[in-house]
C-alpha cells in the first residue's frame, strides 16, 4: 500500500504541514521523509526552536521549510483571508491571535496554497485539529459532515496483504441516516484510493430483515439511499458481521447478495460500534489501524494520536499527502 502512495507522489511532490514542528516525533518523521524526494515537511514553529530540538535529538531536516507564525511576512494577508472566512464570528484581532496557535496558522497555509495537506494532532486535541480545519477548509461542495475512516492491513501469508476499510470510527456519535450515506460514499472512495476496489456493508445486528428495530431501519435506509445515489458502486445492508465476511454464511442468509461473504468496507452504525470494531481487527485480528482519515474536506488534513510514534506519523504523512487529487 505504501509503496503504491509513494510510487503516486513521486509524480507529483507534495509539501505537508506539521502544527508542531518541534516534537521529537514530528522531527524523527520529517527526516525520514526528507530522505526521499516525494514529501517536503512544513514544520510550524521558531526556526531556531525547530532546528536547536532537531539538533539535540539527533534529527537531520535539512530541506525542511521552517515557518513560524511569529515571523511571518504574510501574515497580514492571512490575517485579512481569514477575518473574510470568519466574518461576523471571528473580529481581525481575534483572528490574528489564533493565527499565533500552530493549529490555526497550519490550516491557514493549507487553505492559502504554501502546503497541500496538513497533519496535526501529536500535541494537540482531536478537537483542536478538527475544529480550525472546519472554520477554515470546510467540507466539499455536497457534503455536510465531517467523517472518518480507518484503513486496517494484515499480510496474508502469500506475499500479498490484506486491506480493508471501516467508517466511522472516530468523528461521528450517532449519524443520522442520511449522515450514513455520506459516510458511506466517502468511506468507499478513501478505500479507492487505497487501492481496495470497494464491496460496502452496512453492518447491523441483523442481516436482510432478521431483526427488528430503529438502529435496523437506519442502516437499512442508508444502504438503499446509497445505492440510489451511487448505482455504480456494490453497496447491501442491513448485514451482520459474519454475514458480510463470510461466504458460508452468506450462502445461507443471503445468498443473491454481490457483497456479502466478501464485504471490505464496512460502515458502522454509530462511533460505538465503530471504534470497537476497529480495535477488535486491531489487537486480535492483527491488522496494522491507519486513521483516523478524515474525510469530506476541501483538503487532506489528519490527525493523529497523541500516543502516536515517529513511525506512525511518517505513515500519516504519507497517507494524507497521499489524498491530494491529481
Amino acid at each position: 500500500m505504501f509503496d503504491f502512495l509513494i510510487s503516486k507522489l513521486k509524480k507529483h511532490p507534495r509539501k505537508i504541514v506539521f502544527t508542531e514542528g518541534t516534537d521529537p516525533r514530528i522531527l524523527e518523521a520529517s527526516a525520514r521523509l526528507l530522505s526521499g524526494t516525494f514529501l517536503t515537511p512544513v514544520l510550524v514553529g521558531s526556526e531556531e526552536a525547530v532546528r536547536a530540538a532537531a539538533e539535540e535529538a539527533g534529527f537531520n531536516i535539512r530541506g525542511a521549510e521552517i515557518m513560524d507564525p511569529e515571523n511571518f511576512a504574510d501574515m497580514d494577508q492571512m490575517v485579512s483571508a481569514l477575518a473574510e472566512l470568519r466574518k461576523g464570528k471571528m473580529t481581525e484581532e481575534q483572528c490574528r491571535d489564533a493565527l499565533k496557535q500552530g493549529n490555526y496558522f497550519g490550516t491557514m497555509l493549507a487553505k492559502m496554497g504554501y502546503a497541500d495537506a496538513l497533519l496535526g494532532g501529536a500535541t494537540y486535541s482531536t478537537a483542536d485539529t478538527v475544529r480550525p480545519a472546519l472554520q477554515i477548509i470546510k467540507t466539499k461542495p455536497g457534503n455536510k459532515i465531517v467523517s472518518s475512516c480507518f484503513i486496517l492491513v494484515r499480510a496474508n501469508g502469500v506475499g500479498e496483504n490484506e486491506v480493508l476499510a471501516m467508517g466511522d470510527c472516530a468523528i461521528n456519535i450517532k449519524p443520522t441516516e442520511d449522515e450514513l450515506v455520506e459516510i458511506g460514499l466517502e468511506t468507499a472512495q478513501t478505500a479507492k484510493i487505497f487501492g481496495i476496489d470497494p464491496k460496502v456493508a452496512y453492518l447491523s445486528y441483523s442481516t436482510k430483515g432478521s431483526g427488528k428495530g430503529e438502529d435496523v431501519d437506519k442502516m437499512r435506509g442508508a444502504c438503499e439511499k446509497l445505492k440510489a445515489l451511487a448505482p455504480e458502486l456494490d453497496v447491501d445492508g442491513e448485514l451482520q458481521f459474519d454475514a458480510a465476511v463470510s461466504p458460508r454464511v452468506a450462502h445461507t442468509k443471503c445468498p443473491n447478495s454481490k457483497v456479502a461473504g466478501h464485504a471490505n468496507t464496512f460502515i458502522f452504525p454509530d462511533i460505538n460500534a465503530g471504534n470497537i470494531g476497529y480495535k477488535i481487527a486491531q489487537r486480535l485480528g492483527s491488522f496494522d489501524a491507519y486513521g483516523p482519515i478524515l474525510q469530506g474536506l476541501n483538503a487532506p488534513i489528519n490527525d493523529l494520536s497523541r500516543g502516536c510514534n515517529a513511525l506512525e506519523v511518517y505513515s500519516m504523512a504519507i497517507i494524507t499527502a497521499g489524498l491530494c487529487e491529481d
